[in-house]
């Protein structure tokens, strides 16, 4: 445990030098923040129907999902194991007296948590300080709070066993491209990062209420809005808790069956 342990703090610290990749990424997630929320604005102003939430509960959902989004993100692709995988250097991280999975697990976490600790308190202060209709309500119950405490850190270790995963099917197709341009389309689509759950087709909505994708993003940051209430949200981190679970026993067993048969390519 202890070395796992050593592995995320060495990612962690090394992820809080790039101070220069964090304000880019501070002015990326403020301007398509603004983006967002000035198309949502625009489409409530020429709509006579209200949609299915309420504005200022959804820009608040825009700019909660701008401020966690270098936590939240699926599509990560980590270019250090994809070299191991592809150029053979994995047999040396065989070799060591560490689980593969929690090696790479510890690695990938502490670097979202590094990213995200220098991006979204900038976020959410420059967000509450914009005239209404685009600011961020920041205004909260104790037990909300500690309810949405609950599933971000959940949803952390849901994004992370999901990333796991598909960086452990590379080692069989030796190629990351494919599946991680179906996992982009799918977490874009179904996570809610791009267009709010509500406002899906109800077909939709109930695929994406099976899928894990949507236990990331769409359903801490709505509860922490108010448009779910305490009782879902007991349910829903019932949810994440079993598909954390689920993906990290599917996870392990195809990490163990891939290197079983994996055959070492380079020289």
């Amino acid at each position: 445990m202890k070395s796992y342990l050593t592995y995320f703090i060495l990612k962690f610290k090394m992820g809080l030098q790039y101070r220069a990749a964090a304000i880019a990424g501070i002015l990326t997630q403020v301007f398509f923040g603004l983006v967002y929320t000035s198309v949502y604005i625009a489409f409530y102003e020429s709509n006579t129907n209200n949609g299915p939430m309420e504005l200022g509960k959804l820009v608040s959902f825009v700019w909660l999902n701008q401020a966690f989004f270098s936590l939240i993100y699926l599509w990560h692709r980590d270019k250090e194991i994809i070299n191991m995988i592809k150029k053979g250097d994995i047999a040396y991280e065989l070799c060591r007296p560490q689980d593969l999975y929690f090696m790479w697990a510890s690695k990938m976490l502490g670097e979202r948590i590094a990213k995200v600790s220098l991006r979204f308190i900038p976020v959410l202060l420059l967000s509450s300080l914009l005239p209404f209709p685009y600011t961020l309500d920041l205004r909260i119950s104790i037990p909300v709070f500690i309810m949405f405490l609950i599933t971000l850190i959940l949803a952390s270790l849901l994004v992370i066993t999901i990333v796991v995963f598909y960086h452990t099917v590379i080692i069989y197709t030796l190629d990351e491209k494919g599946i991680v341009n179906m996992f982009m389309i799918l977490a874009d689509v179904l996570s809610g990062l791009v267009i709010p759950i509500p406002f899906f087709p109800g077909y939709l909505q109930k695929i994406a209420y099976i899928l894990p994708f949507r236990y990331v993003s769409d359903f801490p940051f709505r509860l922490y809005v108010g448009d779910i209430s305490i009782t879902e949200g007991f349910i829903g981190i019932g949810m994440q808790i079993i598909w954390i679970i689920i993906l990290f026993v599917i996870g392990k067993l195809i990490m163990k069956k891939a290197l079983s048969k994996a055959v070492i390519q380079g020289g």
